[in-house]
């Protein structure tokens, strides 16, 4: 009778560490790899030759927005973003819930996380961006044929840059942004000889992440007949 009772006891724990190995969770799967990027396009290089302008600072509203040099650091690094077609640079200005772009102030809003726009110079992807105002047909196209090149003639220009205020040129419509949160108006008057009829405006929402300005919008403002 004493052999026995080692003998139940060993066969208890052998038992117990089986039952051990039995119940531990089965791994986690890895995740699945992040999808390869669309075939890069070719997109043509801007001409060496053209200077841009320097932008004129006009610090209207009060605030932080308006009055953080970081922000027309952030203004300024996405002119160079542009013109240089680089998206590694565009990803880096975007907020981590995307940015919102719109190339007519009430068309179709076209929503990018900072992944997608990395490869906005490359990606063929076209999007539906509304109805145009003077024809109303739609326009389609991928984000460095459509917005791309209306941010280049911009920056091209001379143009200024106001704080919470939406400077622009004659037009047939009330002129409002479309958030409660603070942008940039980044304004070309146009020239005389068009009779100023040729203004463009482009908006750029601003707000803060992890203490660092960053873009959540674009939305374009022009002479509607």
């Amino acid at each position: 009778m004493k052999a026995f009772f080692p003998i139940l006891t060993l066969a208890i724990l052998l038992t117990a560490c089986r039952a051990d190995v039995s119940t531990l969770p089965t791994p986690t799967q890895p995740a699945p790899p992040l999808p390869s990027p669309s075939p890069a396009v070719t997109f043509p290089t801007l001409p060496a030759a053209i200077v841009t302008p320097t932008a004129t600072s006009l610090p209207i509203a009060e605030g932080t927005v308006c009055t953080d040099p970081a922000v027309l650091v952030l203004i300024d690094t996405l002119k160079t973003a542009i013109l240089n077609a680089d998206g590694e640079l565009l990803r880096s200005l975007v907020s981590p819930d995307g940015i919102e772009v719109r190339y007519y102030r009430n068309g179709n809003v076209v929503t990018y996380t900072p992944y997608q726009a990395g490869f906005l110079f490359e990606t063929t992807y076209e999007a539906n961006w509304g109805n145009d105002p003077a024809s109303g047909l739609e326009k389609r196209g991928s984000f460095h044929d459509v917005i791309v090149p209306s941010l280049v003639e911009l920056f091209n220009r001379p143009y200024t840059l106001h704080c919470n205020e939406l400077k622009h040129g004659g037009a047939s419509y009330v002129v409002t942004w479309p958030y409660e949160g603070d942008f940039y108006a980044i304004h070309f008057a146009g020239t005389e000889q068009n009779g100023f009829l040729d203004w463009r405006t482009w908006a750029a929402g601003v707000e803060y992440s992890g203490g660092k300005p960053l873009l959540y919008a674009l939305v374009q403002y022009f002479w509607e007949p």
